[in-house]
C-alpha cells in the first residue's frame, strides 16, 4: 500500500493541531511539515514535491487562494474555510476537495479517501499499469468515430461515442466512458485540439464533456449520469453558443 505525503497550512494554531491529529490517523497519508505562515508554506512547496496540501483560505500574508496562482506545480489541494463563498474560485483553481470549518473527521475521511483513489490513479498512470498514453496527433477514422489510443506498443480502438467526459488529474488526464477510465499523461490543451468540436467542448479547466452524454444542464453544472461537473464563468459563454448550435442543428 503507497503512502502519500501532504503538507497543512493553517494559522490558526487549534485549527491546525485538528488536521495534524486527523491526519495521523490515517495510515496512507504522511504528515512532512506543518505551516502557520503562507509565504514559509509557499516556499517549501517551490523547492519540494508533495502529494496533497491541506490548506486554510484566510491568511495573514498572502490567502490560500493567491498561494496556488503563485504554484507552477500544484499539489492535490483540499481547501480549508470557514467561508463558503470562496468554493467557486477554488473550482477555478482545480481544488480537488473543499472543506468547511468546523471539520469533521467523517467529513475529512471522505475528503481525504477520495482524494488517495485520485493519487493511486496518477501513480498507476506514471507506471503504466492499465494505463494508456493518447497519441498527439491521434488517427481518426474517415467519419472520425474512433480514436487510437497507445497502450505500450499497441494502439487500441475507443470509439467517440463512448467518452462521456474527460478529467484533468494535475500533469495527466482521465478519459471516462461507461465501461472503463483510461489515465494519460497528457494536456488538456492537446487532447482538446484532438477531438472534434461538434461534439466535444471544455466547460472548466478540469473538464472537457461530450454533448451526447450530458443529462441534464443547469445554471452553471452539468450532470452526466451521477457525475456533476461545473460550468465556470470563463467558459459560461462558448458553452451557451455550443449548446445552441445544436439546437439551431448547427
Amino acid at each position: 500500500m503507497r503512502k502519500y505525503t501532504c503538507i497543512i497550512l493553517e494559522d490558526e494554531p487549534l485549527a491546525r493541531n485538528l488536521i495534524e491529529a486527523y491526519v495521523s490517523k490515517l495510515s496512507q497519508i504522511e504528515l512532512v511539515k506543518s505551516f502557520g505562515r503562507s509565504m514559509a508554506a509557499l516556499d517549501y512547496l517551490r523547492e519540494n514535491e508533495v502529494d496533497l496540501l491541506f490548506s486554510d483560505i484566510q491568511m495573514p500574508e498572502i490567502t490560500g487562494i493567491s498561494l496556488l496562482k503563485l504554484l507552477k506545480n500544484k499539489p492535490l489541494v483540499i481547501l480549508t474555510t470557514a467561508y463558503s463563498e470562496y468554493a467557486l474560485e477554488g473550482y477555478e483553481l482545480e481544488v480537488f476537495d473543499y472543506l468547511l470549518k468546523p471539520i469533521s473527521f467523517e467529513r475529512f475521511l471522505k475528503a481525504t479517501e477520495k482524494a488517495i483513489i485520485r493519487l493511486d490513479e496518477i501513480q498507476a498512470a506514471k507506471g503504466n499499469t492499465q494505463s494508456a498514453t493518447i497519441i498527439a496527433e491521434p488517427t481518426l477514422s474517415p467519419e472520425s468515430q474512433i480514436i487510437f489510443v497507445k497502450d505500450g506498443t499497441k494502439l487500441v480502438k475507443v470509439r467517440l461515442d463512448e467518452i462521456q467526459y474527460i478529467e484533468s488529474l494535475k500533469d495527466y488526464v482521465c478519459i471516462h466512458t461507461p465501461s472503463k477510465k483510461i489515465v494519460s499523461l497528457q494536456t488538456m490543451k492537446s487532447l482538446e485540439a484532438s477531438l472534434p468540436s461538434s461534439r466535444f467542448i471544455r466547460i472548466h479547466n478540469s473538464f472537457i464533456i461530450a454533448y451526447d452524454a450530458i443529462d441534464i444542464i443547469e445554471k452553471d453544472r452539468i450532470v452526466i449520469q451521477k457525475t456533476t461537473i461545473p460550468i465556470s464563468d470563463s467558459y459560461k459563454k462558448a458553452f451557451k453558443e455550443f449548446v445552441d448550435s445544436k439546437k439551431l442543428g448547427i
